[in-house]
């Protein structure tokens, strides 16, 4: 048989795939720097190396900082009309612009604008004033030549308002939006690879997805619990396939894809993002004594108890465990070979 290149990569029969993959990342895992980089001025200290790895083998439900790339429609794509877009998805909350402050003598809230804070993200007192108003159950008294808003209670006596909900009221305003999508924050044009796009610290998929600059088909996030939730465990497979391979490229360590590709199909085998912990792989593996093995020891053995489960020793540790061969490589293989028969010898008259 003539050996081509696709016979000299096959894996030999029953070769333990899992370890060889958890060899491959885990070595070079090691030799990590700690290294920072800045995301084009988006969000400072964007975890890499070592604790983004973490981050995405442990399924977490958002990254420490979310990245949204936001890639726009052929009309949009000048760098004039990309800062505009950029303008309108960034949102700014009142706390931004302006100093709310609670008068709990007068029941009153009191929101002072900040004009050097609301120049730089090009915010009105018009707009602080706009934003205010759609609060419906309040008395709002604006007075223009101080940049000062009052609010009160509307309609009410002072005996039925209660310092609880004045404070909880003026928490929720330092949060209200004036513009943009919530979720997205210090959204700047960028120019990579002869394309320009927005890259904005946060991420919100869905909002985005509606603004008509925007193209729905090439809009990506590094939070890949917000990818499985729009676009569907095979994306979310592909996401975090891309992330972990990111990672290792950026610290110079080359692993062969069909590692990470392994472990990305291992995370998302179930139809969901597990992580490979105790709650997810790890803690629910087919054997006991492989469960077991890992981590809460005691748990494991007392549920397999009660439940009376049986423990088929499938799998490496197992096997280990009770000192037996262990059905991998040539453990699975039995040889079964055919002597030739010897010849009787002729009988001397």
């Amino acid at each position: 048989m003539a050996i081509t290149k696709r016979t000299t990569t096959q894996i030999a029969p029953f070769e333990a795939v899992g370890i060889v993959a958890a060899q491959s990342i885990g070595e070079p895992g090691t030799q990590m720097t700690m290294r920072t980089f800045h995301y084009a001025g988006v969000a400072e200290h964007v975890p890499t190396g070592l604790p983004r790895l973490i981050e995405i083998v442990d399924a977490k439900k958002a990254p420490k900082k979310p990245i949204m790339d936001i890639y726009l429609k052929s009309d949009y794509k000048t760098e004039e009309k990309a800062k505009d877009v950029a303008y309108d998805l960034e949102s700014v909350s009142i706390r931004d612009v302006a100093h709310v402050t609670d008068d709990l003598e007068r029941k009153k809230i009191i929101i002072r604008f900040v004009e050097k804070d609301a120049k730089e993200l090009k915010v009105t007192f018009k707009m602080l004033r706009e934003a205010v108003e759609k609060i419906s159950a309040f008395d709002i008294d604006v007075k223009d030549e101080d940049k000062k808003i009052i609010i009160g209670p509307r309609g009410k006596k002072d005996a039925e308002v209660t310092l609880r909900s004045i404070r909880r009221l003026t928490n929720s305003l330092r949060h209200a939006l004036i513009k943009g999508v919530p979720g997205v924050k210090r959204a700047v044009v960028v120019k990579e690879g002869g394309e320009t796009f927005i890259r904005a610290s946060g991420s919100n998929i869905v909002e985005v997805m509606g603004h008509p600059a925007v193209n729905p088909k090439r809009i990506y996030t590094n939070n890949i619990k917000m990818i499985e939730a729009v676009f569907g465990i095979e994306a979310a497979r592909n996401a975090v396939l891309r992330e972990i391979k990111q990672v290792l490229d950026m610290q110079k360590l080359y692993v062969d894809v069909r590692h990470i590709m392994l472990v990305s199909d291992a995370l998302c085998a179930e139809g969901m993002v597990k992580s490979v912990g105790r709650h997810g792989l790890s803690g629910q593996k087919a054997g006991v004594l492989g469960r077991a093995a890992f981590e809460e020891t005691i748990k494991h053995l007392v549920n397999a108890s009660v439940k009376a489960e049986d423990d088929k020793l499938v799998g490496v540790t197992e096997n280990i465990i009770v000192g037996q061969t262990v059905p991998i490589g040539t453990g699975r293989i039995k040889l079964l070979v055919s002597m030739p028969k010897k010849k009787k010898k002729e009988k001397v008259e």
